[in-house]
C-alpha cells in the first residue's frame, strides 16, 4: 500500500516566554541556527536601543540595523545591507512592520529569518507574508516562513496594551474567515485545505474561549500561539484563505479609504462580527461579539471613529481588495441601501444581545 504524505514548512523553534530575548544567543545556538552570533540583527525605531542592549554580550559577533516605516523602500535598502556581509540569519526583534521588513528583506537575499516578537498585534509575527507599503499603498508580498518564532513575554506586558489586544482581533477573526472558504467551496468548488483550516480554527477557538485577559500570562501564551498557528496555517496551504476572508478585505478597504483608522487586528475584529451577522450566523455573532466586547475591542464603526456613512463605502469598496477571493461580501452583491440596512440591523442586534 501507497505511504501518502506531504511536507509542510514549520519554523524549527517555537519558543513563549519572559526573558527570550536576552537568551537570544542560546536559543539560536541550541537551535543550531547560528552557533557563533554571525548575524544581523533588525530592531525597530522604538526599543531598539534596548533590545540592542539585551542582545549584545550574548551575540557579540551581531550587527544591529534599524528599521522604521515597514515600506517596500525600507525592506530594499535593508536587503542592500545585507549583501555587505555573511550571515547565518537575520533576526528581527520588534512589532508587524519590523518583522515584515526583515521578512521580505531575509527572503531577497536568501537568508534564513528569526522573528523575535515583541507585541501580539496580529498573525504576521509566523506567516509566510510580508504587508509592507508602497507609493501609500499596502501590499501583500509572498516570503519565506521564519525558520524560528519567539515571542518575548516581558516586551509583550511592557508594549502598549491596546496594540497587544489587537491580536485577539485577527485571531477571532479566522471563524469569519473559515466561514468564507467554506462558502467558497460550495458555491464555487474552491478546494479547503483541512489541515490549515483545523490550525486556523483552533487557535481561534481557544482565544475565543478562554477566560483571562492581557494581564494574565495563560492567556497571552495562548494568544501568542493562536497567532502562530494562525501563520502556519497560511504556510500549510499556501494562501492567506484560512486567515483572510470578507473581514480582512473590510480592513483593507478601510485602510486605502481612510488610513490610520485602526489597528490590523482592530479591524479585522470589526469585520468579521459584522461580516458573520451577514452571514445569519447568530451562535457566532454572539460569541464573537462578547469575545470583543470582554477585550474592548470595536464592534461598531464609531468604534473606530468611523461614521456609519464611510463603514458602507468601505464595505462596498472591499470586494476590489481582494478580487479573486470569493466570500459573504461578493456572495451578497449588497448595494449601498442594502448595507446601510444591515449595517442598521446589526446596531440593533448588538443592542439587544449584548447593550
Amino acid at each position: 500500500m501507497p505511504l501518502l504524505a506531504r511536507s509542510v514548512l514549520t519554523p524549527l523553534h517555537i519558543d513563549v516566554r519572559r526573558g527570550a530575548v536576552a537568551d537570544l544567543g542560546t536559543i539560536l545556538a541550541d537551535g543550531r541556527i547560528s552557533s557563533g552570533g554571525d548575524v544581523a540583527v533588525v530592531v525597530g525605531p522604538g526599543q531598539g536601543e534596548t533590545v540592542a542592549g539585551l542582545v549584545r554580550p550574548s551575540l557579540r559577533s551581531a550587527d544591529v540595523f534599524t528599521v522604521a516605516g515597514g515600506s517596500l523602500d525600507a525592506a530594499d535598502e535593508l536587503g542592500s545591507k545585507l549583501r555587505n556581509r555573511s550571515y547565518d540569519a537575520v533576526v528581527a526583534i520588534g512589532g508587524g512592520k519590523t518583522i515584515d521588513v526583515a521578512k521580505y528583506a531575509a527572503t531577497r537575499r536568501g537568508l534564513p529569518m528569526v522573528s523575535v516578537a515583541t507585541s501580539l498585534a496580529n498573525d504576521g509575527i509566523a506567516s509566510p507574508v510580508a504587508s509592507l507599503i508602497t507609493e501609500g499603498i499596502k501590499g501583500s508580498y509572498g516570503v519565506h516562513i521564519p525558520i524560528a518564532v519567539i515571542v518575548d513575554l516581558d516586551f509583550v506586558e511592557a508594549g502598549p496594551e491596546r496594540h497587544n489586544r489587537a491580536g485577539i482581533g485577527d485571531v477571532v477573526s479566522n471563524i469569519s474567515a473559515l466561514a468564507d472558504w467554506e462558502l467558497a467551496r460550495q458555491v464555487r468548488g474552491e478546494p479547503v485545505d483541512g489541515l490549515a483550516a483545523s490550525l486556523a480554527r483552533a487557535g481561534a477557538e481557544a482565544v475565543l474561549n478562554h477566560p483571562g485577559d492581557m494581564s494574565d500570562d495563560a492567556f497571552v501564551t495562548v494568544l501568542a500561539e493562536a497567532l502562530i498557528s494562525s501563520g502556519l496555517a497560511m504556510a500549510v496551504c499556501g494562501t492567506s484563505r484560512p486567515s483572510s476572508g470578507g473581514c480582512h478585505e473590510i480592513m483593507h478597504a478601510v485602510d486605502a479609504l481612510y488610513p490610520g483608522t485602526a489597528s490590523h487586528g482592530e479591524l479585522a475584529g470589526l469585520g468579521a462580527l459584522f461580516c458573520t451577522f451577514l452571514r445569519g450566523d447568530e451562535r457566532r455573532f454572539v460569541e464573537m461579539s462578547a469575545c470583543l466586547a470582554r477585550h474592548g475591542l470595536p464592534r461598531l464603526p464609531a468604534d473606530v471613529e468611523l461614521t456609519d456613512e464611510q463603514f458602507v463605502e468601505a464595505v462596498l469598496f472591499a470586494p476590489r481588495t481582494r478580487p479573486d477571493r470569493y466570500t459573504i461580501l461578493e456572495h451578497l452583491a449588497l448595494s449601498a441601501d442594502d448595507v446601510r440596512n444591515r449595517l442598521g440591523d446589526y446596531v440593533d442586534a448588538l443592542r439587544d444581545h449584548l447593550g
